[in-house]
C-alpha cells in the first residue's frame, strides 16, 4: 500500500507555520487542505486534548462566520498528533494567501472572554475537555513566534 501524502513529509525538518497539504479537485472547484503546525513535531510536546479542543471549537465558530471566508470554510480540526489543525477551504489558495486569516483567527482566541462556543453536554460529546487558558497561550504563542513575521520557509514544506 502506498504511503499517503500527508506521510511523506519530513516531520524531522518540519516546523510550526502555515502550509499547503493538498488541493483536490472537485467537481469544477478546487478544496485546499492547509496545515496549521502549531509545534515542532517529535521536538516539543504535543498539545494536550483539551486546549487542542477549544482551539478546534473557537477557531471552527470564527471561521464559519467569517464575513470572506465563511462561505468558502469547509473544515477545521485537530490532527491526531495534536501539532496542529487542518483547515480545509473552497478554492485555490496558496500559504500566504491565509496567513491574514490566520492571524484574526488565532487573536480572536487569544482575546476570548466567556462561555466557549459549544461546550455543552447538548452540543458537545466531549464537553468538559476544554482549557481556555491554554488554547489562549498557544494562540498567543503561535501569532508571536510564527505568524506575525512568518518567513517564507514556514510557508513551504521542507525538502
Amino acid at each position: 500500500m502506498e504511503k499517503i501524502t500527508s506521510f511523506t513529509i519530513d516531520h524531522i525538518k518540519l516546523q510550526p507555520g502555515v502550509y499547503v497539504s493538498r488541493k483536490d479537485p472537485v467537481g469544477n472547484s478546487v478544496i485546499t487542505t492547509f496545515d496549521i503546525r502549531m509545534t515542532s513535531p517529535n521536538e516539543e510536546p504535543v498539545m494536550n486534548t483539551a486546549e487542542l479542543h477549544t482551539i478546534e471549537h473557537l477557531a471552527a465558530t470564527f471561521l464559519r462566520n467569517h464575513r470572506e471566508f465563511g462561505p468558502k470554510m469547509i473544515y477545521w480540526g485537530p490532527m491526531g498528533c495534536r501539532t496542529g489543525n487542518y483547515l480545509l477551504l473552497n478554492g485555490d489558495y496558496e500559504s500566504k494567501d491565509i496567513v491574514p486569516l490566520m492571524i484574526e483567527t488565532f487573536e480572536f482566541i487569544r482575546d476570548f472572554e466567556g462561555e466557549v462556543p459549544g461546550a455543552s453536554a447538548k452540543d458537545c460529546g466531549n464537553y468538559l475537555d476544554m482549557n481556555l487558558g491554554m488554547a489562549k497561550y498557544l494562540a498567543k504563542k503561535f501569532l508571536d513566534e510564527v505568524l506575525y513575521d512568518i518567513k517564507p520557509d514556514r510557508l513551504v514544506y521542507p525538502e
